[in-house]
């Protein structure tokens, strides 16, 4: 009987291995692995060019404090302020310490300029920001919050979509406006473009700080280093993890000059934030994804994905809903069993995880082969046509 907590509903499987976008079972069995951890291992299981800079670093310093200068964090910072908007950063060690710092930050630079009462926060009902206190009531979930309470207030909510709602709840007390710049947990819904311009128009109208939650969509996802990029909008502050890190536990929060002025020394801290090992990880993946024409393949073959998706959907029209995404950040929802077409698509060697409104997500690692997205869609049309029979 095992000893761990019973918080997660796990399947009855394990791993023995990875390797790029596939994993090995400890009974032998070769699954396709279109989870990669959420969206975390961002180049795929065991890639070469991490597990080298993870070694090299390994042998060298593993943890110093933050009381102390760390070359491998200011390398890492540098590389993510000259390549976006942001000018500072503060690391972290996973995307809800990055959105719980994210709200903070907010709160402080309002407190630092005489303005303690502006300190709300307005976020998405239904979102997703992470699993702590603060974050699970910022979704504004039922589900997520029940039985956690007190409640932590300074949040306020908007319905997706609704600019109506969005404006009138609105208050002289709101600080920031956060929103997932494509919810992932709840169920693979894009923000589009000028949606996100009328956005920091209203924050600039307002006097409110725009928080753009990446740290699912973020690091090349989307086909661009963020998913925000193509709407040409600056936020003030950027949360990020999972990919950033290619499977290593690292979050980050990017903020502008004017943001970051309130965070002075020992208004945050983190033991393992920005630690050596980390960053040199961080690193080696910025060192990827930065290559020429990286970004460009994802764009490419993301494109082939969804159209091919399409393709399926029009074939069966009773059993496929939607394609949903961008880039590899992908929903397939279903009119009707999500949880047995991902077990179905699982006995048939690919691995795909669940979103809210019936979406099926399916996140492959940004090195995928277009011989494994055929593979995949292979797969999906055969589950489809099993569904069809039934």
């Amino acid at each position: 009987m095992s000893a761990l907590a019973k918080n997660y509903n796990r399947k009855k499987i394990s791993f023995k291995y990875g390797k790029g976008s596939f994993l090995y079972s400890t009974n032998g069995q070769k699954y396709l692995d279109f989870v990669q951890g959420i969206a975390v291992n961002s180049l795929g299981h065991a890639n070469p060019y991490l597990i080298n800079a993870l070694k090299k670093q390994a042998k060298k310093v593993w943890h110093v404090s933050n009381a102390f200068q760390i070359p491998e964090g200011e390398k890492l910072a540098k590389k993510l302020t000259q390549k976006t908007f942001a000018d500072y950063v503060i690391f972290q060690n996973s995307g809800t310490e990055a959105t719980e710092t994210a709200i903070k930050v907010a709160r402080r630079f309002f407190y630092s300029i005489g303005q303690p009462k502006k300190n709300r926060i307005l976020c998405v009902k239904n979102s997703f920001h992470g699993r702590t206190l603060a974050a699970i009531f910022a979704s504004g979930s039922k589900k997520m919050t029940e039985g956690f309470g007190p409640k932590v207030e300074g949040f306020d909510h908007f319905e997706f979509g609704n600019h109506k709602s969005l404006k009138k709840s609105i208050t002289k007390n709101t600080a920031a406006i956060m929103i997932e710049t494509i919810m992932g947990e709840g169920g693979i819904k894009v923000v589009p473009d000028w949606c996100l311009k009328e956005l920091r128009k209203i924050c600039n109208q307002k006097n409110i700080l725009l928080i753009l939650d990446e740290v699912q969509c973020g690091i090349g996802r989307s086909g661009n280093f963020f998913a925000f990029d193509n709407s040409k909008v600056k936020p003030d502050i950027v949360p990020i993890a999972k990919g950033i890190g290619g499977g290593f536990p690292l979050g980050a929060v990017l903020m502008n000059k004017k943001t970051a002025s309130g965070m002075i020394a020992g208004t945050h801290g983190s033991t393992f934030g920005g630690n050596p090992l980390a960053m040199s990880v961080g690193n080696a993946v910025l060192d990827q994804i930065f290559k020429k024409g990286f970004l460009r393949n994802i764009r490419n073959l993301s494109k082939y994905f969804h159209y091919e998706l399409n393709e399926i959907k029009k074939e069966f029209p009773k059993i496929i809903k939607e394609i949903r995404g961008v880039g590899f950040l992908i929903g397939l929802q279903l009119f009707n069993h999500q949880a047995k077409f991902i077990q179905k698509l699982m006995d048939n060697k690919l691995l795909t995880i669940r979103a809210a409104e019936n979406v099926i997500r399916i996140l492959p690692p940004l090195t995928v082969k277009k011989k494994e997205i055929d593979l995949a869609l292979k797969t999906i049309r055969k589950v489809c046509k099993d569904f069809r029979v039934r």
